[in-house]
């Protein structure tokens, strides 16, 4: 059962979807609120495995909560949802450390199947959202001299699989090892970046050229 935490201040949309994850069998919805005030004490409370949250929020929004989730649980999963699609969101949501970027047209089916990818351990990106982190890191101006990360062969292939948005299920199997040994692969990816995300880490492979 994936236990989900959703923030999203309209009230017909955020009964929607609870009513569609509650619905589904292996979903169940621990909360459902309008804003991330009480973001802190609600994620200690209720032990979410996913929150997914819009951005556009009254009160404490979704990357204002996001930043303050990731002071205090720096490996829960945080898929951002919302109908904005810009460079600056996108880039904010990814430097704050969004685990997925999904806008609200994407379909119940799909919606479902990103919340079981980033539970896995995968970075679900709606499409045009892909696009756009693609082109805000091509249209950087490259550093004169790359930083040398000392990223072993196997863990650039990790890294690999994970920036073309593989679940560490998939990265196992389509390296022909163990899910433990991609989690250990991971986490020594993380440290040698100084990240705590799989954003994090995607966007620092795309920024300075890494692979």
């Amino acid at each position: 059962m994936i236990k989900i935490l959703l923030y999203e201040d309209n009230a017909p949309l955020r009964e929607g979807l609870s009513m569609l994850f509650n619905g589904t069998e292996g979903f169940s919805v621990v909360g459902a609120f309008q804003n991330c005030t009480q973001v802190l004490q609600q994620v200690t409370q209720l032990s979410p495995d996913v929150i997914l949250m819009d951005i556009d929020m009254p009160g404490v929004g979704g990357i204002a909560g996001l930043k303050l989730i990731r002071s205090q649980f720096d490996k829960m999963k945080v898929v951002m949802l919302t109908v904005f699609d810009d460079n600056q969101n996108v880039l904010e949501a990814m430097q704050a450390g969004a685990d997925g970027y999904l806008l609200k047209k994407t379909p119940p089916a799909k919606l479902l199947e990103a919340i079981v990818d980033v539970y896995e351990g995968g970075a679900p990106m709606t499409s045009s959202v892909a696009r756009q982190v693609l082109q805000l890191f091509a249209h950087q101006t490259p550093k004169a001299t790359a930083p040398q990360y000392q990223l072993s062969d196997r863990e650039k292939e990790v890294l690999h699989w994970l920036v073309n948005g593989y679940s560490y299920k998939m990265v196992a199997a389509q390296l022909f090892i163990s899910l433990e040994t991609v989690r250990s692969h991971v986490k020594k990816i993380y440290e040698k970046l100084q990240v705590n995300s799989k954003s994090e880490a995607v966007a620092k492979a795309f920024k300075d050229n890494i692979l």
